[in-house]
């Protein structure tokens, strides 16, 4: 057993009522405060592991994102994690932190306050021992990845690339996985104008935008090719006004998943080039890709096989996985950056009623990342 995991060991019980902590403060991305509030009490944490706060980075309407480091070379390691969860205000009173046959359940505690806590202590126990990283460790909190990082996007790619490696903590779902490669993901507002008219006095002088919008849908999803890791999903539609009047408007919010960029634009193109299937009909089509693929490349299966060899030695295996989700990790695997994602918590249900995390995991997922943050050439 190696001296971190011996560490860690003994501090499953203090990760447990740090992760309790940390779930039951509720955190969604657009309540600010309380994102502000969650963001100072972790901050305070890596602080007190042995981190130095090197900025807050002030934002008017979502959670500040905060740079914390550990080391001092001139290279540096990024670690990526996220302070914001998808649950409303007032979740965590309805469904507090608790433990059910070995899971610790709440809101966020797999995605990703499970992992911020894996980062944390894994920083706790580098500090514990007084080992001394060969590089920087330059942790990012952030507050809107679970809105596509709008605000963070610019100081995640800038701090990508000064990295010689990113490391994500989002969590491993459902069995002992690191993430080796992400989907892109796209997102367009489909407009449509037609011309109303009364539905049963003058129907022949409307244009149904109803109409036209399901006509599109069906063009939309019949550009998904599952063979080739590309779906299109039209997710929310709305339009008219009244039962007896043609709608004069319609819209619909559309989801792209690609697995390779050459996808991502050639699929792009056909959605932003929609033409009206009825005379009269208008169509305002906007929108794009928002996170590039995360595409496997040598140097990134390189980092997976340095750390699948670590577990090895740890005593439990981890296999590689591709992910249809997007996440941060996207936005640096993009600038061609090594990039390793899915290090956090070992659980499943991210984003819904069941999400769980493996408690007796968390020493020996912590135990990895210090280790892999240690050994990195």
């Amino acid at each position: 057993m190696t001296s971190i995991l011996s560490t860690l060991l003994p501090q499953k019980e203090t990760m447990i009522n740090v992760l309790s902590q940390w779930v039951n403060h509720d955190s969604p991305t657009y309540q600010k405060a309380a994102v502000d509030a969650m963001g100072r009490m972790t901050v305070q944490a890596f602080v007190d592991a042995g981190a130095t706060l090197v900025a807050t980075h002030h934002q008017p309407e979502v959670g500040d994102h905060y740079t914390v480091s550990y080391g001092d070379s001139d290279d540096q390691i990024l670690i990526l994690c996220h302070l914001d969860t998808v649950w409303p205000l007032d979740e965590t009173q309805r469904r507090p932190f608790t433990i059910e046959n070995g899971h610790g359940k709440g809101p966020g505690v797999h995605d990703m306050k499970g992992g911020t806590l894996i980062g944390l202590f894994a920083l706790r126990a580098i500090h514990q021992l007084q080992l001394k990283p060969r590089y920087k460790l330059v942790f990012l909190l952030t507050s809107d990845e679970e809105v596509g990082s709008p605000t963070s996007r610019a100081l995640i790619e800038a701090e990508g690339k000064k990295s010689r490696c990113c490391l994500v903590l989002e969590g491993a779902h459902n069995r002992s996985v690191l993430t080796t490669s992400r989907k892109g993901v796209g997102r367009f507002l489909l407009e449509v104008t037609g011309v109303s008219a009364h539905a049963g006095v003058e129907p022949q002088k409307g244009v149904s935008a109803i109409e036209e919008l399901a006509r599109q849908i069906q063009i939309l999803h019949a550009l998904s090719d599952f063979d080739r890791g590309v779906t299109v999903n039209v997710g929310v539609i709305s339009g008219g006004e009244r039962p007896n009047v043609i709608a004069a408007y319609a819209r619909a919010e559309i989801d792209l998943r690609v697995s390779t960029m050459a996808d991502g634009q050639a699929v792009s193109e056909k959605i932003l080039g929609l033409q009206p299937q009825l005379p009269g009909a208008k169509l305002q089509i906007t929108g794009g890709i928002t996170r590039g693929p995360f595409e496997e490349t040598p140097q990134g299966l390189a980092l997976f096989d340095q750390a699948q060899n670590i577990a090895q030695n740890l005593g439990f295996t981890v296999e590689k996985f591709s992910s249809g989700g997007g996440s941060d990790g996207n936005l640096v695997a993009a600038l061609g950056i090594p990039t390793l994602d899915g290090l956090g918590s070992l659980g499943g249900g991210a984003h819904a009623l069941t999400e769980y995390t493996v408690l007796d995991a968390l020493p020996l997922r912590a135990a990895l990342l210090a280790e892999l943050m240690l050994q990195i050439k």
